[in-house]
């Protein structure tokens, strides 16, 4: 009786253009038995283009392939860039490090030297750059900038361990009025924004100068 059933609703999902493996799928039945009780109903070529087209395990495992084959390429391409940039000289970093200060860095203070950035990576460079200029660590400050469904706590202790900073360089964070849900990308801002400060009027004017200096050296002169 449950086998006539199951032929019956085979033969109705069957008429409603479902596969052979849709139907073995939901009656959990042998493939043998529904060409037993389908063979004389095929679908038209029609139906077969589009469950060929839309099939499910068909699309995940073309979107697996892509995947795969991407980062292979990637993976080959960062071998290629990792043996031509090679291990940075401690001039190659200062002089990354004042094209990434050009674009990215705060220049309204004076006095201070300042970069703000969503990427844990990109700060601990700032801070590497610093070192070498002779800025101790501990007179690091750092301020977190976050938003009103996040847990503070929990944020200071990522950025700490992140950038290998005790909490004490770190002052009372921003907590903006939005919420990081209501983000086009939250995803970008999973931490919130973390800006790292060197109060130093000597180390200000280095960099300020040393960016005057690059800047001449692509200045447009007077009558081009």
């Amino acid at each position: 009786m449950a086998l006539r059933k199951k032929k019956s609703e085979a033969i109705e999902m069957r008429k409603k253009g479902a596969s052979y493996s849709q139907i073995k799928e939901k009656l959990k039945v042998s493939k043998s038995s529904l060409s037993l009780w389908l063979h004389d109903m095929p679908l038209p070529e029609k139906r077969l283009r589009e469950l060929r087209d839309w099939n499910a395990v068909r699309i995940e495992r073309f979107s697996n392939t892509m995947r795969r084959k991407r980062e292979s390429r990637w993976a080959e391409v960062r071998k290629r860039a990792a043996k031509d940039i090679r291990t940075l000289s401690k001039r190659e970093l200062l002089i990354a490090s004042l094209f990434l200060y050009w674009g990215e860095g705060a220049k309204t203070m004076p006095a201070s030297t300042s970069l703000s950035n969503t990427d844990p990576a990109m700060i601990r460079f700032f801070i590497q750059w610093l070192e070498l200029l002779g800025v101790p660590r501990n007179r690091l400050r750092v301020y977190v900038h976050l938003y009103t469904d996040m847990n503070v706590r929990r944020e200071l202790s990522y950025w700490s361990k992140a950038l290998d900073l005790p909490l004490t360089s770190f002052r009372k964070p921003y907590i903006k009025t939005s919420k990081r849900s209501g983000l086009s990308y939250p995803q970008k801002f999973g931490h919130g924004t973390c800006n790292l400060i060197y109060e130093n009027r000597d180390i200000s004017e280095y960099v300020r100068m040393s960016l005057d200096y690059i800047r001449s050296e692509f200045a447009v002169t007077d009558g081009v």
